[in-house]
């Protein structure tokens, strides 16, 4: 029994290695991914109905989670970090650039660009990931991602609307590789729920 639960252990850090020395875990990084395939973007795009410009900002993330680690948390009220995982970009930074994405193909608007650049725009994004981790509580554990919207209008300098959304998704292993598929698969759920939120929000 000592032994399995070490095994856990271990597999949740990070440290199995399956190479041929045991002794030498190996750092893995990882990519946050939108793993919904957008089908079809070209003639969204091209069917936009909104002339307005739409300027994303970069979405931010509480401290804990604005760096390279993988979060888990076996215990409430804690978070830790995989020792041998890691993210090749900031979650909040990775997340924006899918959000700009998915919304340049699905969203309606005319266009799509990065707040703070040379393009001026009607209307403004801000998002924050206020949770972004693999509960582990119990084996396999599933991920948890909440994201944090507001919408502005530049022009009148007035808020257009307001709304977290939150995802779980249950992993496939109780491990580090488990949990970046289940960070993607979540992500992909939340972008899906911010093109539908604004669709109806911006009307």
């Amino acid at each position: 029994m000592k032994k399995l639960l070490w095994i856990a252990v271990f597999a949740l850090s990070g440290c199995i290695n399956l190479g041929e020395n045991s002794d030498a875990p190996t750092l893995v990084n990882y990519v946050l991914e939108d793993t919904h395939e957008v089908k079809g973007a070209a003639a969204e795009k091209a069917a936009a109905t909104d002339p307005r410009t739409l300027l994303v900002l970069d979405t931010t993330a509480t401290a804990f989670y604005d760096g390279d680690g993988l979060v888990y948390s076996r215990v409430p009220g804690t978070r830790e970090q995989y020792r041998y995982a890691r993210w090749t970009e900031r979650p909040g930074k990775r997340f924006a650039d899918l959000l700009r994405a998915r919304l340049d193909a699905q969203s309606g608007f005319a266009t799509i660009a990065t707040a703070g650049g040379q393009v001026r725009g009607d209307v403004l994004l801000d998002t924050e990931l206020t949770e972004f981790y693999h509960d582990a509580a119990s084996s396999p554990g599933s991920v948890r991602v909440v994201l944090r919207a507001e919408l502005i209008d530049l022009k009148s300098r007035t808020l257009i609307g307001r709304k977290s959304f939150e995802q779980r998704v249950v992993l496939p292993s109780y491990d580090a590789s488990g949990a970046a598929l289940g960070f993607s698969q979540a992500s992909s759920q939340v972008l899906d729920d911010v093109v539908l939120w604004l669709a109806a929000v911006k009307k």
